[in-house]
């Protein structure tokens, strides 16, 4: 398998469709000029243009000439950032993330999960929006929905690798908010000291056929970003 990284301008497209569902962007909002608008992404006019025609074939921006580009929201458009709740402190930030290692190992005791295999796949990951380090992860994918994964297999677009390479959606998810330690193995890019409590989000993930396929602990460096939960 041949990993699959999704190219700027659908990396754009896909962040504001994830703002729009988040209610970040509300329906009739007129978006900022496009060279402010590209500046502040940290990408050309170019890009943002084929962001903004990708938008607009999905359906949820208008561009009207001489006037601008406002936003027309949808409830069942979906992103592969659809379920990401943190952003950084301004608001917004455009994910990435650094595969950092992979193992196969038991799967851990706090996921309650019945699925047959024991087994799952550690992987650990450094996410950062707009380039600012902001999240470490560690995301269990059970070995029964993936025999074999290695970190040659990965790149930044997990979600995608999931649809692309084994035909599977993440549909629903469900987070608990806790205080937990700094994991030890966390980068020093992270930017908070090991062991030193900060906020973590625990989350179990179902795919299409609600089977508890991923489990995952996010430690989020609150100096920079928070978890959001806007409620419509």
């Amino acid at each position: 398998m041949k990993h699959q990284s999704l190219p700027k301008y659908v990396q754009i497209s896909e962040l504001l469709i994830r703002d729009i569902a988040a209610g970040r962007l509300m329906d009739g909002e007129r978006l900022p000029p496009e060279r402010d608008m590209a500046k502040s992404l940290g990408i050309s006019v170019g890009t943002l243009r084929k962001a903004l025609l990708d938008l607009q074939d999905k359906g949820v921006l208008e561009r009207i000439h001489g006037s601008g580009n406002y936003i027309r929201a949808q409830r069942d458009i979906s992103s592969v950032y659809s379920l990401f709740r943190v952003e950084l402190i301004a608001g917004g930030g455009l994910p990435t993330a650094q595969v950092l290692s992979v193992d196969t190992l038991p799967k851990p005791k706090e996921w309650n999960n019945s699925n047959s295999s024991a087994l799952a796949h550690r992987i650990r990951r450094l996410r950062r929006l707009n380039n600012i380090p902001a999240i470490v992860e560690e995301i269990w994918l059970d070995q029964a929905v993936c025999p074999q994964l290695t970190k040659s297999d990965l790149s930044d677009a997990l979600y995608m690798f999931y649809r692309k390479r084994l035909g599977l959606w993440i549909t629903h998810a469900a987070d608990q908010l806790t205080i937990d330690p700094s994991p030890k193995w966390a980068p020093d890019e992270f930017g908070w000291p090991s062991n030193a409590p900060t906020l973590c989000a625990i989350r179990t993930s179902w795919d299409q056929e609600n089977r508890p396929i991923e489990f995952s602990y996010n430690w989020i460096n609150t100096n920079v970003a928070r978890y959001i939960s806007r409620i419509k």
